[in-house]
């Protein structure tokens, strides 16, 4: 639409008028009207053609916005008034016709001047009557006919170009020119009433008006196929298509789903966008533009490579595409993203051991990568609250299973969820009682007496301090084949016990049964002790 090159119909209208204004040039003889005649009836047949290829583009235009009426019913409605003024146009062109013809020929009805052929008006060779009609008894031709016709399609002309783009209007040849210069067979300078209907006989009078048809035809035809072309100019033209995928994140964790779009990309091989951006910003405007940083392309894209650096963190940036149109504008598209730098790190844990007790205070080391400005851990049963670097977790109900933490960060005043951790509830193991440090076999009786204490100790193996104490115990023994049962609350031995330990006889079975303990849990009844006095 930017260049103008003529078409072939025009090319045939215009050889067209060369002949007829050299035959209106010579003297008119039979030879000479029968070249109009011929002449004419190309015109006609050429007319009916147009109109048919017209009646194909609105059909296909109709079509377009059928489908998307949204898109194309601007330049439907522009179609459609450009239509409406050119059969306009042609109703009066052929009503001047018939109305020369009627006027010539001296016919009764207008509907005779319809119906004729030209070949069959006898008066077609006659010019008086004609130059009267289209001329007047001005000598411009402003008392005439064709003054009104010369107005009429200089308005239409300025109507159909006014729904043109004002940047393609110059480009738009549509013919129907009024402007000249036009010159006598003298070499005089003529108006366009004067050069075309000034003493020229109706056969060429008919011609010409049929040639005015032509043009009429010709201009809604180009101005209807920049519109029907002016639907698609604003889309982009893409000469590869590849299925693109563009993952949320390439790092999922635990519990997470891993999310990313899937779409069918497009883009110009031909053509390499301008790209630029900055670091550590949420938005690049055009100020700064010039003093971001550019990226090269190739091929229609461009690669962003960024650096990690070496501090940890949450790091954003953002930047400005710019891509020139089909039209040759500038389009400006904005773009920004953020990721997370980390230490590459490991952690080793034994399998089977997210285990947290019942009834004590259980520390946790909680720590997430990239140095989050918070971390928000959250419990589903019980609680946690901080202690130093680390969590504890406490009051866990019993009579439950499992707990389940939940673990989210905070960066640069965003909340991302960075997973949990299921751990199985255990109530604590029993404490192992001892006395003179020994919990079964042998026992020296001179250490039993110098450690008359039950102490309760936590089995091997548990990394908990828990301390427990002995609130109480019952003493065990035959004496002289009896069974002796001593109670005692507490834990020391009491004299009772201590006289029967002394007159034991060696290997002398004793035993501390139903001891009774508390601690960070509450009370238990544990394991007792199995002796034999040395």
């Amino acid at each position: 639409m930017t260049g103008y090159k003529e078409t072939p119909r025009q090319k045939m209208i215009a050889m067209l008028y060369l002949v007829l204004t050299a035959l209106l040039a010579l003297n008119v003889s039979k030879q000479i009207l029968d070249a109009f005649l011929v002449v004419n009836e190309s015109m006609e047949t050429t007319n009916e053609n147009f109109s048919k290829k017209l009646d194909i583009t609105i059909s296909e235009f109709k079509a377009q916005y059928l489908i998307n009426p949204n898109k194309v019913g601007p330049y439907w409605q522009k179609a459609q008034a450009v239509h409406n003024l050119s059969q306009a146009l042609l109703k009066y062109v052929d009503s001047v016709k018939y109305t020369v013809i009627k006027t010539t020929e001296r016919l009764e009805t207008m509907q005779e001047a319809k119906t004729i052929k030209l070949r069959e008006v006898k008066s077609k060779d006659n010019y008086d009557r004609t130059t009267r009609y289209f001329i007047g008894s001005s000598e411009d031709g402003s008392a005439g006919e064709s003054h009104i016709l010369r107005e009429r399609l200089e308005q239409y002309k300025k109507q159909i170009l006014e729904l043109v783009d004002p940047k393609y209007r110059n480009s738009m040849k549509i013919g129907l020119d009024t402007k000249g210069p036009f010159y006598a067979a003298g070499g005089e300078k003529q108006n366009w009433e004067m050069h075309n209907f000034y003493r020229t006989i109706l056969a060429a009078d008919v011609t010409i008006l049929n040639k005015i048809k032509a043009e009429i035809y010709n201009a809604e035809f180009d101005i209807s196929t920049y519109l029907l072309a002016a639907i698609s100019a604003k889309d982009w033209k893409f000469d590869v298509i590849r299925a693109k995928v563009i993952p949320k994140s390439s790092y999922v964790f635990t519990g997470e789903d891993y999310q990313a779009e899937i779409l069918v990309a497009a883009y110009d091989t031909k053509g390499n966008p301008d790209v630029r951006y900055v670091m550590g910003s949420d938005s690049l405007y055009e100020g700064n533009f010039k003093n971001a940083t550019r990226i090269e392309g190739s091929n229609g894209t461009v690669t962003l490579k960024l650096s990690s650096g070496t501090a940890e963190g949450l790091k954003k940036f953002a930047g400005i595409i710019k891509i020139v149109s089909p039209l040759g504008d500038t389009m400006t598209y904005h773009f920004k993203d953020d990721f997370i730098v980390a230490k590459p790190g490991i952690t080793v844990s034994p399998s089977k051991m997210n285990v947290f007790y019942v009834g004590v205070e259980n520390p946790v080391d909680i720590s997430v990568p990239g140095s989050p400005e918070k971390v928000i851990p959250i419990i589903s049963i019980g609680k946690i609250r901080p202690e130093g670097k680390n969590w504890i977790v406490y009051d866990l109900p019993k009579g439950t299973r499992e707990a389940v933490v939940n673990v989210s960060a905070v960066f640069s005043g965003k909340t991302k969820s960075m997973g949990n951790s299921t751990f199985r509830l255990k109530t604590v193991p029993d404490p192992i009682a001892q006395i003179a440090g020994v919990h079964e076999g042998v026992v020296n009786r001179s250490l039993l007496l110098a450690s008359p204490y039950i102490i309760p100790t936590m089995p091997p193996g548990f990394d908990f301090d828990l301390k427990y104490v002995v609130t109480g115990f019952t003493f065990v023994t035959d004496y002289n084949g009896d069974i002796m049962e001593v109670k005692v609350a507490g834990n020391r031995l009491t004299q009772d016990i201590v006289k029967l330990v002394t007159t034991a006889k060696k290997n002398k079975r004793v035993w501390f049964e139903a001891i009774s303990v508390r601690g960070p849990d509450g009370d238990r009844t544990i394991a007792g002790i199995n002796l034999k006095v040395q």
